[in-house]
C-alpha cells in the first residue's frame, strides 16, 4: 500500500485528546525529521453562537471528536510511529490499516483552504450561503476582503439580519 503521494487519512484519539495527539504527533514528525512524508495535521473547528447571561459569545468546537487528520505518505513505518504515539487509538480503517479520504470528503470537511481567483462579488451584492452553518440563508455584502478571501454579510436569519463572516467559497451571488 506504500506510494509516494501525499494523502488525507483520519486518526482516532481519546475523546479530548484531539490537541494533544497533535502536538503528539508534531514532536514525533520533528523528532524523527519526517517533514518530508508528513505535510500537515488538522484538528477541524467551527465557530458557534452561544447565548449565556443574555450576552451572545461565539465559541470554537471540534467537528469530529475523538478525531485527527493528517495528510501524510503512507508507509508501514509511519504507520507504526503514528499508531504508538501517545493518546491516538488507531486509523480509521479495516483492522486499523488506513484507507485515504476522497477528495471530495477532504473539500467537505474543509481540511484544505480553497482559493477563489475569480471573485467579483462586491459591497451590495446579493448573496445566498452555500457552505457552513449558515448554509441556505440569503444576505447582502458589506464588506470585502480580497487579501484574505472573506467577505462580511448581513445574513438574514430568521427575520433578524446578522453580521456575519464567509469564506468566499461559501457564497455564490443571486
Amino acid at each position: 500500500m506504500e506510494n509516494n503521494e501525499a494523502k488525507w487519512y483520519v486518526i482516532h484519539t481519546y475523546s479530548a485528546y484531539e490537541n494533544m495527539v497533535e502536538n503528539n504527533l508534531r514532536h514525533m514528525i520533528e523528532n524523527n525529521n519526517l517533514q518530508d512524508k508528513i505535510f500537515d495535521i488538522k484538528v477541524p473547528v467551527e465557530d458557534d453562537i452561544v447565548e449565556k447571561d443574555g450576552k451572545r459569545k461565539v465559541i470554537q468546537r471540534k467537528k469530529f471528536v475523538g478525531y485527527v487528520f493528517i495528510k501524510m505518505i503512507y508507509t508501514n513505518e509511519i504507520w507504526y510511529l503514528i499508531t504508538n504515539t501517545r493518546g491516538v487509538t488507531g486509523f480509521v480503517g479495516p483492522k486499523g490499516r488506513p484507507i485515504p479520504i476522497t477528495a471530495d470528503e477532504v473539500r467537505r470537511m474543509g481540511l484544505e483552504d480553497i482559493v477563489v481567483d475569480d471573485f467579483s462579488i462586491n459591497v451590495g451584492d446579493k448573496i445566498q450561503v452555500i457552505a457552513g452553518a449558515l448554509d441556505g440563508f440569503p444576505g447582502e455584502v458589506t464588506e470585502v476582503y480580497n487579501d484574505k478571501q472573506k467577505i462580511k454579510a448581513l445574513v438574514s436569519m430568521f427575520g433578524r439580519d446578522t453580521s456575519v463572516e464567509l469564506d468566499f467559497s461559501q457564497i455564490e451571488k443571486i
